[in-house]
């Protein structure tokens, strides 16, 4: 019977690059996860590349990839604007949009409808679009949403000073619509914490009978101690260089700012921003060039040894549906600093300081206090390590996974 064999499972991810955000590790390390447990996995997924293990098959859906950091924003050829979708897709962009979750759908509906009878069960990694909603009435169907988006448009919207930038944040976040009205008829969503259930609940207006928590795990393959590493002290890094505010990265700023007046201190920040954007300007403003360093791309063994060398890491976030970088950090045994926003104290538990989100003062005492207290440090390094092996796996995430799948393929084939 389906319910006790292995199932044939398809991931959707519209844009899900390991290097890009959560949703990209969660893609890469779930699909490894399901398959190390004996099912079959294949991914159909947008650009960039997903750079997902080799034996796991991956369907690349056509796009004209208008957000290619390479060349972004390009003018399509003639010839590619003979198909209708890609006139859509690039008068949709050139208008301030972001249409790759309803074109996405629309791309993966069309490739089901003839490959469909493969699968036992359909995943949808948040792009929650239309075609998705189709899918759902022909195929045992499922998605995840790691957040609600409704927050980020909140805080993008705040961050604005100029009414029409607001504007500019609206149009861009206009597909939120068709996400809650998707995500209102699948008749179950997985979601990382019970923060993220209590407000996609909220803000989707979904009953939360219809959720399933399935924390996300940390790859411990990946991210670990290394002793032979010699720590510095007043080194602090931070694990996202994005200039958006929903990540916070302005008041950890800030609060280097403050700090460095009065003993010296190290923010190195993993990633890029962009060029001249708030960040790299914010950086000017407060004349912290010899205080901040930004490493762009590195490699996965760089990283696990900019975290070896690390006195503490600090997760600046307004808003966090999980929090990976906060488990990635203790992971590697780092002391963790985070904000109370969104689901960042699931995460971190007793095992690191918490301040308020968009609290400078706050932020710059808690880094102090690490400071002051090198032993303290040690111990909640410690205590980080111990509770992601204890509560953080991904294998035990896949299974959790996976009992959501067999009673989604239950609910179906009895209705």
């Amino acid at each position: 019977m389906i319910m006790d064999r292995p199932l044939r499972i398809c991931l959707l991810s519209y844009r899900s690059n390991p290097h890009c955000g959560g949703q990209g590790v969660y893609l890469k390390q779930l699909s490894r996860s399901l398959a190390d447990l004996g099912h079959h996995v294949e991914v159909l997924s947008g650009p960039p590349d997903p750079q997902l293990d080799g034996d796991i098959p991956v369907h690349r859906v056509p796009s004209l990839d208008l957000y290619d950091p390479a060349d972004p924003f390009r003018l399509p050829r003639p010839a590619e604007l003979t198909s209708l979708p890609n006139v859509y897709e690039w008068l949709n962009v050139s208008t301030m949009g972001f249409p790759e979750p309803f074109l996405f759908g629309l791309r993966a509906y069309q490739f089901l409808q003839r490959n469909g009878h493969r699968y036992d069960v359909i995943h949808d990694n948040q792009s929650l679009s239309y075609g998705l909603w189709a899918l759902s009435r022909r195929l045992p169907t499922l998605a995840t949403i790691h957040h609600p988006i409704t927050v980020d448009l909140d805080i993008a919207i705040r961050a604005e000073r100029y009414f029409w930038r607001k504007l500019k944040q609206l149009r861009w976040y206009s597909f939120i619509h068709m996400q809650k009205q998707v995500a209102r008829t699948l008749p179950y969503i997985l979601t990382v914490s019970e923060c993220a259930r209590r407000d996609i609940s909220r803000d989707f207006t979904i009953p939360l009978k219809r959720f399933r928590i399935v924390p996300n795990g940390i790859n411990t393959d990946l991210f670990y101690p290394l002793p032979d590493v010699q720590r510095d002290s007043h080194r602090i890094i931070v694990t996202n260089s994005a200039d958006t505010p929903l990540k916070g990265l302005v008041y950890l700023l800030h609060a280097i700012a403050e700090i460095r007046r009065r003993r010296p201190v190290r923010l190195v920040v993993i990633g890029q921003p962009k060029p001249n954007g708030t960040i790299e300007r914010l950086v000017r403003k407060l004349n912290l060039a010899d205080q901040v360093s930004f490493t762009g791309r590195i490699s996965s063994a760089a990283f696990v040894r900019e975290y070896a060398r690390a006195g503490m890491a600090v997760v600046p976030s307004v808003y966090e549906g999980f929090g990976l970088p906060a488990g990635e950090a203790m992971a590697c045994g780092v002391p963790v600093i985070a904000t109370t926003g969104g689901a960042l104290p699931e995460v971190v538990g007793d095992a690191g300081i918490l301040v308020p989100p968009r609290d400078t003062p706050a932020l710059a005492a808690a880094i102090e206090d690490l400071l002051d207290d090198p032993a303290k440090a040690v111990a909640l390094g410690q205590r980080g390590y111990q509770r992601v092996q204890a509560h953080f796996t991904w294998q035990r995430a896949a299974e959790k996974t996976v009992a959501a799948y067999r009673e989604v393929i239950h609910d179906y084939r009895r209705s």
